[in-house]
């Protein structure tokens, strides 16, 4: 047996256990000294003041990059600490970042060009840190933290104060004012929308907006005049072709608040002038004409901002509402993320950076594929990050043709894997102190535990040996999703196979291979392709393969291996109702890489045709592999077309859990509330229009976990119908990530609970219990039953029998002429 790393045998003769000695000869080479590229683990980039140069953080080291000439240079070198969220100062002297290497993160600050040492600033910490923001004129640090505290730091006496503290959520969007005199953030209100908050160096807190709408990301006017933000305003839904219900979609708009009670509209009515001697005559109130006068004015030493109806000093700005994020302003411009509307499954979205000015009030894609940006200091440069480069572009609308790539070839580490081991360990131990969603870590004493497990470190050979003890760590806590993977290890690529969606035999008589099973599929969609099933293919069950791309397939060969390497081409087989040449044929298939969607297709309308059997056609059948994308799909698919059965088995077993369950439950919870007829109708049409009238039982077993134990919990809570099957997993602490650890692996810590109304915590650690149990038992398995199944469709049918559930037959034609009325 197991136990603190070592193998142990334990003598069953006196009771007595002892060590054993291994020893496993090994040169070591990951946990060798090294120098590693960090260009693969890059979490973050800023753009200096003018766009000159970036500060990027990559393996746990700030590095200073040229835009195009120059020297890349490690700032920080920290193989021990993960060093993050670097920001430059306003005067370009200073990087200001996030560093571990005290064991809690505290802010540093460190000569823009690497000279002397790193300065803290802080001490003390306890919690995750979010990025330093500097206030324009350098004298303080903005930060946010995960207790959902704002502080700001005065960077001369190093003066902590708390600016706000969000009861829900964490404080992430902080932007200060020109004037270095005030912060804008948005907290979480109870509905779950943001409003916009002010904080003054005064100490004074003022909420902006009310929480009757959601408001979000403001950003400064460059002049202090206006402050812009993002809010979801357009209530223009779109409805669901199938399901009478609507969603809300491009939704977000654009807004500027003037702070002064005095300031002008910033879109006026444009009004055409007139040139006057051959020159047009200027006009310094006219944003057009006084371009350069404005640029000229000193920016505001303070910002001017009367509180009393501000919120009604708003104006939209005029772009269209769609799905926009990342808010940015410049001088003239401002600067925002559009995302195009996305459905579960379908490819992934190509966000547009787009910028729209002032002068001629108009927007512009300055670039797609988006997956953030920074804007300098001086608004004339944007750094983008686009498919993993790190582009720079001028901030303007056209900038698309000055893209320059940044190298980030330079970004090297010298690694030391002991030591970046060590502080992976002590990060990870962190993130579970800190985010663990019981202050009481289920009653461990987890400082304790680390002390037990740290000692193992020093065994530890190989990134997979530090998740292996990390994992351990984390099972202490008995809790569900606690998850470690990844990290700096690779996986060697598996060779990808030419799948044909069918089962081979081999018939020993005549030393050949023969097709024993093709599944069915469903070809009208590529997610269950059957290649040999697709029109043209004239091949069948018991047909000999001969031979795979002409290459002879006998007895004592490997059909995959002549299949392996070849998924992204056509394959060629040589087939035959008997097991020689002679009259054989040849047909060529599109393969697939893997066959599991046609195994669990085949599965569960193995299952709808065995209910249909045992109930006369009257009993419906959905099953839910998840509650994600696929559950999301699986549910549109077969749901709506059995709307009207009798009756229906909702199959949650195997349900490897997700998100969706609310949305699917509120499906099934709907009840007829009447009918309509027209006066040709022969069937009523029910009210609401999709709505299932019958009755319901839903399987579970010991698969189904996470948000597929809460499904079957609240369809038993909403009275749809009995559980019948295995007590289900229990794992409903939900879990999220708090970006990478130094090599890229990651920690997930379980963060969220659920409680019932009645106040207190459920299912997790032991699972919902079935109403009615049933075990699939191995016998009746091999025969090719399912008993919870064959259980459901009766306790179901019994239902139907006893008080049969239908809608109201069409009444007579109502008279309502004077003298019929009593």
């Amino acid at each position: 047996y197991e136990m603190d790393g070592e193998l142990n045998v334990f003598d069953t003769r006196n009771g007595q256990s002892r060590h054993l000695s291994i020893a496993v000869p090994s040169d070591q080479l990951d946990s060798r000294p090294s120098q590693v590229s960090a260009a693969g683990q890059i979490e973050d980039a800023a753009l200096s003041p003018k766009g000159e140069r970036a500060v990027f953080v990559g393996r746990g080291d700030i590095f200073n990059l040229p835009i195009e000439k120059g020297v890349t240079r490690n700032l920080t070198r920290t193989s021990g600490a993960h060093d993050k969220r670097a920001r430059w100062s306003p005067d370009g002297s200073k990087i200001a970042f996030i560093s571990d290497r005290t064991g809690e993160e505290e802010i540093y600050v460190i000569d823009a060009l690497g000279k002397g040492e790193p300065e803290q600033l802080t001490s003390g910490g306890k919690a995750m840190r979010y990025t330093p923001e500097w206030s324009p004129d350098g004298k303080r640090l903005a930060f946010g933290d995960k207790d959902r505290n704002l502080w700001v730091l005065t960077i001369a006496d190093k003066k902590l104060t708390l600016a706000a503290h969000d009861t829900r959520r964490e404080i992430r969007d902080y932007t200060w004012a020109p004037g270095s005199d005030y912060l804008a953030f948005s907290m979480l209100d109870p509905n779950n929308f943001r409003s916009i908050w002010i904080w003054g160096v005064d100490g004074k807190l003022h909420r902006i907006t009310d929480e009757d709408f959601g408001e979000f990301q403001p950003a400064w006017d460059p002049q202090g005049k206006y402050l812009y933000y993002l809010s979801g305003r357009a209530f223009s839904p779109q409805f669901d072709a199938v399901d009478f219900n609507f969603a809300l979609d491009r939704n977000v708009g654009i807004y500027a608040l003037a702070l002064s009670k005095d300031g002008e509209n910033p879109f006026p009515p444009e009004e055409d002038k007139v040139s006057v001697g051959g020159e047009e005559k200027k006009d310094e109130k006219d944003g057009k004409d006084g371009k350069d006068k404005e640029k000229k004015e000193k920016k505001p030493a303070a910002t001017k901002i009367d509180f009393e109806g501000l919120a009604s000093r708003v104006t939209r700005v005029p772009v269209p509402f769609d799905n926009y994020d990342g808010l940015s302003a410049g001088e003239g411009k401002l600067l925002y993320v559009k995302f195009p509307a996305q459905g579960f499954g379908e490819p992934a979205f190509q966000p547009e950076l787009r910028i729209f000015t002032f002068k001629d009030r108009k927007a512009a894609a300055l670039t797609d594929g988006v997956n953030g940006y920074d804007l300098s200091r001086d608004g004339e440069k944007v750094l983008v990050v686009q498919n993993g480069q790190y582009n720079l572009y001028d901030a303007k609308p056209e900038g698309k043709d000055s893209k320059k790539t940044i190298d980030t070839s330079g970004m090297v580490v010298d690694r030391v894997p002991a030591e970046e081991w060590a502080e992976i360990f002590r990060e990870a131990w962190r993130r579970y102190r800190d985010f663990f969603y019981v202050e009481n870590m289920h009653g461990y004493d987890w400082e304790a535990l680390r002390r037990q497990y740290e000692p193992l470190l020093a065994s530890v050979g190989h990134r997979s040996d530090l998740n292996y003890v990390i994992g351990e760590m984390i099972a202490e806590l008995n809790v569900s999703h606690a998850y470690v993977a990844g990290g700096d290890f690779d996986l060697p690529p598996r060779p990808k196979v030419a799948l044909p969606g069918a089962r081979f035999e081999l018939d020993k008589a005549a030393g050949r291979y023969r097709i024993a099973r093709i599944f069915r599929g469903q070809n009208e969609e590529d997610l269950y392709r059957s290649p040999l099933t697709e029109v043209g293919m004239d091949v069948h069950v018991g047909d000999y393969v001969l031979a795979i791309d002409g290459e002879d397939l006998a007895a004592n060969d490997n059909p995959y291996r002549l299949l392996r390497h070849k998924a992204a081409r056509p394959v060629r087989l040589t087939v035959n109702a008997k097991p020689s040449l002679e009259g054989s044929r040849e047909i060529t298939f599109r393969p697939i890489e893997s066959e599991e969607h046609l195994i669990y297709l085949d599965w569960i309308t193995g299952n709808r045709e065995r209910v249909t059997k045992l109930s006369g056609g009257r009993v419906g059948y959905i099953h839910l592999p998840d509650m994600g994308e696929d559950g999301m799909r699986e549910f549109i698919k077969q749901y709506f077309g059995q709307v009207r059965k009798e009756g229906l088995i909702v199959d949650v077993r195997e349900n490897g859990g997700g998100f969706v369950s609310q949305t699917l439950l509120e499906r099934l919870a709907r009840h007829p509330l009447g009918v309509d007829y027209g006066r040709t109708d022969e069937d009523p049409q029910p009210y609401p229009a999709v709505v299932f009238n019958g009755y319901m039982a839903c399987l579970i077993n010991a698969g189904s976990g996470s948000d597929g134990d809460i499904f079957p919990a609240m369809f038993r809570q909403l009275g749809l119908g009995p559980l019948i099957g295995v007590r289900t997993w229990g794992g409903v602490v939900g879990i999220s990530g708090h970006g990478p650890l130094i090599d890229g692996g990651q920690i997930f810590v379980p963060e969220a609970g659920s409680v019932s109304l009645e106040g207190k915590w459920v299912i997790e650690g032991h699972g919902v219990d079935p109403d009615i149990v049933v075990e699939n038992d191995p016998q009746s398995v091999i025969a090719g039953r399912d008993p919870q199944l064959e259980r459901g469709v009766a306790e179901v049918m019994k239902k139907i029998e006893a008080a049969p559930k239908a809608y109201p037959k069409r009444p007579a034609d109502p008279v309502k002429t004077p003298a019929a009325i009593p």
